[in-house]
């Protein structure tokens, strides 16, 4: 009987335990505004345009239980076929922002292209609070999808930054960020965000073994743009 009466003495507890946890999981979620994508559509940095980048956020979003909110990838696109070119900082709304733990990465657009930005490995964390891997972790997965400049602008048109504007797994190349702000090697300087260096590999630089091949996955910056 004595037995029996601490079960359920523990059950209680468990359950008690499970719903004060509950508000806090719903409230996080309710916060969260920023976070990088743990996989990507799979298809290199062919996403289906910016459309399909922030189609990938959104998803993912709604996973986590903050899909209300409209979410934007930080992506931009070069000026072609007659169309103006998009700046990865004009689309993600105005800030602040914060992460699946309650930190703040950034309070507003130019706090988050300034020095003082708090994007480190420890905070460009999943949706689900997930730190994302990267340099020393296998497999290194901190080269995050932008085509763009420092600033969050686009390229000028000519040389292809962005894989055909996100549509293409075969020609061009993409500019990536590091999402832990580290080289590859140790003489190397610690790396920008959204604008280290161009994908490459052995297709070229856009198809999902090309952005592996140097330390990527497809990722992306998703942002809540209200």
């Amino acid at each position: 009987m004595i037995r029996i009466e601490r079960s359920v003495a523990i059950s209680g507890l468990a359950l008690a335990a499970a719903l004060l946890a509950a508000p806090s999981a719903q409230a996080q979620s309710a916060d969260l505004t920023f976070f990088v994508t743990s996989n990507g559509p799979g298809k290199g940095a062919d996403l289906g345009g910016l459309e399909g980048g922030d189609a990938q956020c959104q998803k993912l979003a709604r996973a986590g239980g903050a899909g209300s909110k409209s979410w934007r990838a930080y992506l931009s696109t070069q000026a072609a076929d007659g169309k103006p070119a998009v700046n990865a900082r004009e689309r993600i709304g105005k800030g602040p922002w914060q992460n699946a733990k309650g930190a703040v990465i950034a309070k507003d657009v130019a706090d988050l292209h300034g020095a003082a930005n708090h994007l480190t490995k420890q905070t460009a964390l999943s949706g689900k609070g997930e730190v994302i891997n990267g340099r020393g972790d296998t497999p290194n997965r901190h080269d995050i999808l932008t085509g763009s400049q420092a600033d969050g602008t686009a390229f000028p048109a000519g040389d292809d930054k962005t894989c055909k504007n996100w549509t293409s797994s075969t020609q061009g190349a993409a500019v990536v960020g590091h999402a832990d702000r580290q080289g590859l090697r140790d003489d190397e300087p610690s790396k920008s965000w959204n604008s280290s260096h161009p994908s490459r590999g052995p297709d070229g630089g856009c198809s999902q073994a090309d952005l592996k091949s140097t330390g990527g996955d497809g990722l992306l910056y998703c942002f809540a743009s209200n």
